[in-house]
């Protein structure tokens, strides 16, 4: 692909568990065969999912914001890489550069950071879970802080739905406190990191003229900037990856290169393939895959009010986003309806 199909990809982003994706809210199929989209779907759904793993393999040797900087760094290294082959650009205009520290702050540094902190202490596969609560949190910052979206009797009927499967997954009858209640809370104020970033850059960057791929590579940039100076700061001078063993350098790899390189040109090959709307339902496939992920290689066990609250999170973010809607009628004639872009992530 050359410079004028990665400008086709806008900006609409999300951050299921971090990562980022350009979505151009005309640009939609009018049919694909399942064939030619499913497959790439599926390896989304694993790639992200699998990321809350290899979360959890890292902080076994690295401090979590050392983790958080060698994957930014990997990723944005990936990401660069991409944008020459595609002979895309950086954004030039510093105003562009000012609102992305916000959100590469708020939508990278803190939100990985947190989940590694958060996987200090919790299992992966509900770090994965409480990912998908992001939707939840971005609505109403959209609604109240931002303005970009309106409140509807649906939107808040998902809503409640969400916060009340937020509150299973909890077990706040149990009681609170301890390290692993704290834990929770790490991985939930992460999802809030995103919940911030997204409304934010759509506010604010949604409008530029540059690719959603040269955005996200920018973002992963300052980020890593963001990262090098806090994280000798709090944590100390970050080891020689000579010194890691080989599978936290997998790891961080994967997280980097793979969760943020090769998911992010396979979610635009989506797009491009099956609309942004039925891309975007990768979300729900995330929670499904870090949970099998984390049951099957880490060995992992949940309480059954975890899964339980997990699907009622699911239907609220799915009633939220219009998931149970009719489809209305396609025009017979006239111009066809173009469908309107859904964000991929709850990220």
């Amino acid at each position: 692909m050359g410079r004028d199909t990665a400008t086709d990809f806008r900006v609409t982003w999300s951050y299921p568990c971090g990562r980022v994706s350009g979505v151009n809210t005309d640009f939609a199929p009018d049919r694909s065969p399942l064939r030619s989209w499913l497959p790439g779907f599926l390896a989304l759904g694993v790639i992200w999912g699998s990321s809350f793993l290899f979360i959890k393999v890292g902080v076994g040797e690295l401090h979590p914001l050392h983790l958080t900087l060698y994957r930014v760094a990997t990723g944005a290294t990936t990401l660069l890489v991409v944008l020459a082959v595609l002979r895309d650009r950086l954004p030039r205009e510093p105003r562009v550069w000012a609102h992305l520290l916000v959100v590469a702050a708020f939508g990278v540094a803190i939100p990985f950071t947190l989940f590694g902190f958060g996987e200090q202490r919790v299992e992966s596969m509900l770090a994965g879970i409480w990912n998908a609560t992001t939707p939840l949190i971005v609505l109403p910052l959209a609604v109240l802080v931002f303005r970009t979206e309106r409140l509807t009797v649906r939107r808040a009927v998902g809503l409640g739905l969400g916060f009340l499967g937020v509150l299973v997954v909890l077990g706040v009858w149990e009681g609170v406190g301890g390290s692993h209640f704290t834990g929770q809370l790490m991985c939930l104020g992460a999802a809030a990191g995103y919940g911030v970033a997204i409304p934010y850059q759509k506010k604010f960057l949604a409008g530029t003229a540059y690719s959603g791929l040269s955005l996200s590579a920018a973002q992963l940039l300052v980020a890593t900037a963001q990262l090098a100076v806090v994280a000798p700061l709090v944590a100390g001078a970050p080891p020689a990856p000579t010194g890691l063993s080989l599978p936290v350098l997998g790891s961080v790899l994967a997280l980097g290169a793979l969760g943020t390189g090769l998911a992010f040109v396979i979610n635009m090959r989506n797009i491009r393939l099956a609309g942004a709307s039925t891309a975007s339902t990768v979300t729900y496939l995330i929670p499904v895959f870090a949970v099998l992920v984390g049951a099957v290689v880490l060995g992992e066990r949940m309480t059954w009010h975890q899964p339980v609250g997990a699907l009622v999170v699911l239907i609220g973010v799915a009633v939220a986003q219009g998931m149970f809607r009719s489809r209305r009628p396609v025009p017979v004639v006239g111009t066809p309806a173009v469908p309107a872009a859904e964000p991929v992530a709850r990220r």
